[in-house]
């Protein structure tokens, strides 16, 4: 991050992280409220309804307990996941470079609204088809969550970004909560013989999305200003060298590099969690629909109710301790999530019990869901806090390909795991991913890197 390269920085105009100030509710509602829309996505289409389609519908069991849609499955996400882990980086460095990221958000908003309602057409054997709109729906959807995400630095001061996150993230669920709930009331269960009325799940979240990100581009703030080309380069030239200085430098960020390197095996068991857990309960639990509606609902409002709660634990107690307690807690859940049927058969035996698995199952989602939303909302902030404010875009572009990257290497791991031993087995891999980030996390040193910002965006704010 050379101040003096051909692209670098000392000119940039962005204000340093020390002058940030709170931002107005309203931009921050107008933030937030995309978190609201994009849950839409992730819930209908990633994890509740959608993956469930594709693997039992779209593909079929051919014999072999739905391992090959699974596996499939794995596949048309961790592609969509390379592209973006391709193309973050370069497209936040451009976005810095010329005040764009407003722009740039709102193309992948739209790209993502176009190819998710036309996963209407996806039916029966129809597997490509599913496949490419599934990868090109995703990919849209990833790169907004890296592009909204770079603006987190300028809507507060290090000490206000956890709550401002964990606001919208908690914001985020009670988005998915309306949107989920309302399209598992109205579309049904997930089978062949629904299929007519539960394929409109494509349509139902991309309008959703439509409608309920409008305050994001009404509201938000771009506060960069665009800056003239070199003479004889282009975009691409500028957002290369850009990005070549900011690898060649990563040894004055090593808190952030390192940081980055947590959140890679954080974000591997999280997308693993979100990708198959109503999947793990459709195939190794078993379980009834209305058991599916009641743990969306719990998941739901604990992932909330977490985003919330750690975002202001974590800007009274700090970043770090709040950050590794909430892997500590993913730990626990996916014990609990493997443990579900030994626990029930023990519950039963040595206390006259007579529940069912489903309904233990239950109790996993609610230490799960309590993790969901606090561990990626913890990570975020933090991020925030280590970045410079003048490469806030690019920055977040490299939190976006760590989670990708993180999303390629767990659910293709696990896809093949599962492939091999099965789904209920695999699983465990989750908690070898989470001891792994609290490892690495321990070696973060918040305040060393919050300094190492404010002097990059000191230097970049010249005298």
């Amino acid at each position: 991050m050379s101040s003096g390269s051909t692209v670098g920085i000392a000119t940039d105009t962005v204000k340093p992280l020390a002058a940030v100030h709170r931002a107005p509710k309203r931009e921050i509602f107008g933030w937030a409220m995309f978190d609201f829309a994009n849950q839409a996505y992730t819930l209908l289409i990633i994890t509740v309804i959608f993956g469930d389609l594709f693997t039992r519908v779209i593909v079929g069991d051919r014999g072999d307990d739905y391992r090959l849609g699974n596996l499939l499955w794995s596949i048309a996400l961790s592609v969509s996941y390379g592209l973006v882990v391709i193309s973050a980086p370069l497209l936040g460095a451009i976005m810095d470079y010329t005040a764009a990221k407003k722009r740039f958000l709102f193309a992948s908003y739209l790209l993502t609204v176009a190819a998710t309602c036309l996963l209407y057409f996806a039916a029966p054997e129809w597997i490509l088809l599913a496949m490419v709109l599934l990868i090109v729906s995703n990919f849209a959807y990833a790169v907004g969550e890296s592009f909204v995400a770079s603006f987190l630095p300028e809507l507060g001061p290090p000490e206000d970004l956890g709550r401002i996150s964990g606001f919208g993230w908690s914001l985020g669920y009670i988005g998915g909560l309306l949107s989920a709930g309302g399209a598992l009331l109205f579309l049904g269960e997930v089978s062949v013989e629904n299929f007519t009325r539960v394929r409109w799940v494509g349509p139902f979240a991309g309008i959703f999305f439509l409608a309920a990100a409008i305050p994001t581009f009404v509201w938000l703030r771009e506060r960069g200003v665009r800056r003239a080309l070199p003479s004889g380069r282009g975009y691409l030239f500028v957002g290369l060298g850009r990005l070549r200085d900011t690898v060649r430098e990563l040894g004055a960020f090593w808190d952030l590099a390192v940081l980055l390197v947590s959140i890679f095996f954080t974000m591997a068991g999280v997308y693993i969690v979100v990708a198959f857990a109503f999947i793990y309960g459709a195939q190794v639990i078993g379980w009834d629909a209305h058991i599916r509606n009641y743990m969306f609902i719990i998941v739901q409002f604990t992932a909330a109710a977490g985003a919330l709660g750690f975002g202001v634990l974590q800007d009274r107690l700090g970043p770090k301790p709040v950050y590794i307690v909430t892997l500590a807690l993913w730990i626990l859940a996916i014990a609990a999530i493997y443990a579900t049927p030994l626990l029930t058969t023990w519950l039963n035996d040595n206390l006259g019990l007579e529940w069912q698995t489903q309904h233990v199952f239950l109790v996993a989602g609610c230490l799960a869901g309590s993790s969901l939303g606090s561990s990626q909302s913890a990570g975020r902030a933090l991020v925030g806090i280590l970045a410079p404010t003048s490469r806030a875009a690019e920055v977040f572009g490299f939190w976006g390909l760590s989670a990708k990257l993180a999303a390629i290497f767990g659910i293709l791991g696990l896809g093949i795991l599962q492939a091999r031993v099965g789904l209920h087995a695999s699983i465990l891999f989750c908690i070898i991913l989470f001891a792994t980030a609290i490892l690495t996390c321990l070696f973060v040193n918040p305040a060393r890197g919050r300094a190492a910002a404010l002097a990059h965006d000191a230097a970049a704010a010249g005298p």
